[in-house]
């Protein structure tokens, strides 16, 4: 996948903008607060429907402006094609087009222009808390699974219905005769969202594990555990068993959810562990040891989303490389020799020798 040409208008900082890029790398330079991690978030938006920074679409909305718009034509699937949303600030639904033709999700452009992120953040995520992992694991999914993304949509749907049942039970006890629908539903949706995810853990876990053989020159044993209810003994089992798992747990806590009046457990609790020779990470291990078992996870995912589509995903570092020693850039770099790759450095001369550089200043380039 290559990304040729972008063009923003009243995008974040950016009030009308366009790019034109190298196939290979492109360094993006400047100081703090001028737009370089914007025109990445725009990148990534464009492939996938997805802000890795804004909750809300209209948070993209320039200040004042009516509308966003981000648009680029892209080299894939053996074909140029083009790609256009435009953002509206309030509850007006965006707009999506591919080559053209108005689209109705982010689905219908799944595979064209897929995209790995890798910010300074993303260097701890193996010490954070559990959301942290899960929303990383959840970006990964719902581009390589479409059908993942609408059932962690209809989950979490369901999931916001069932907590205002539980929550407003007390003052109408009415509400709770159909909460048992609503059970059964998250059940069945959350027993999918166990599925895609034990073999999307799975896959990753032992390619992550090959990088980090090579990172550590074989010192470590990596392995990756997806952890999620207690109920589920084994999270490779058919959707109907995780099913019936699910509702086992449900049941079980049924009774403490209602006096609590939360949701207290199911698959949006889930998250993952990584050990080094058996010894868990989180607990345990070194600074050196996280990062580099971070690398090796984005790594991973870059080559899992390659195997999918047959093409190198668009790669994108975001002021990563500054956060790390010379000899994990060193390694990072050498993964990198294949593919369209958009890096971000706040020190204009320090990996001018990558490939193209453009510099970004108050949301315009200006050379």
């Amino acid at each position: 996948m290559i990304l040729e040409t972008l063009s923003l208008q009243g995008f974040r900082n950016y009030a009308q903008a366009d790019f034109e890029f190298d196939p290979g790398v492109n360094l993006i330079v400047g100081d703090n607060a001028q737009g370089k991690t914007n025109l990445l978030e725009a990148i990534a938006y464009l492939g996938s429907g997805k802000s890795f920074r804004a909750q809300k679409t209209g948070e993209m909305v320039g200040f004042g402006a009516e509308f966003g718009e981000i648009s680029g034509t892209v080299f894939s699937q053996e074909r140029r094609q083009s790609l256009r949303f435009v953002l509206f600030p309030g509850a007006r639904p965006r707009q999506i087009w591919r080559n053209g033709v108005k689209k109705k999700s982010a689905g219908d452009i799944a595979g064209v222009l897929p995209t790995v992120l890798f910010c300074p953040e993303d260097l701890m995520i193996l010490k954070s808390g559990a959301a942290q992992r899960r929303r990383f694991g959840d970006n990964a999914l719902c581009q390589l699974r479409p059908n993942y993304d609408a059932a962690l949509t209809e989950y979490n749907r369901i999931l916001e219905q069932k907590g205002r049942i539980l929550k407003d039970h007390f003052e109408n006890p009415r509400l709770l005769d159909i909460l048992p629908e609503y059970n059964a539903r998250l059940c069945q949706v959350g027993a999918l969202l166990i599925s895609y995810r034990a073999r999307f853990y799975d896959s990753l876990g032992k390619a992550a594990a090959v990088y980090h053989n090579q990172f550590s020159g074989g010192a470590e044993a990596f392995r990756l555990e997806y952890k999620t209810v207690s109920t589920v003994p084994d999270v490779f089992a058919p959707v109907p068993v995780l099913t019936e798992n699910l509702l086992a747990h449900s049941r079980a806590h049924y009774r403490a959810e209602l006096e609590s009046g939360q949701c207290l457990t199911g698959p949006h609790r889930d998250d993952f562990t990584v050990t080094l020779s058996g010894v868990d990470l989180k607990a345990y291990g070194s600074q050196g040891q996280t990062r580099t078992s971070a690398i090796s996870l984005k790594l991973a995912q870059r080559e899992l989303m390659a195997r999918e589509w047959g093409e190198e995903p668009v790669l994108l570092l975001d002021d990563v490389l500054s956060e790390l020693d010379p000899g994990r850039q060193d390694f990072v770099l050498n993964q990198i020799v294949s593919g369209q790759v958009f890096i971000t450095c706040c020190e204009p001369g320090r990996f001018t020798r990558l490939g193209k550089t453009m510099e970004i200043k108050q949301g315009r380039v200006i050379r």
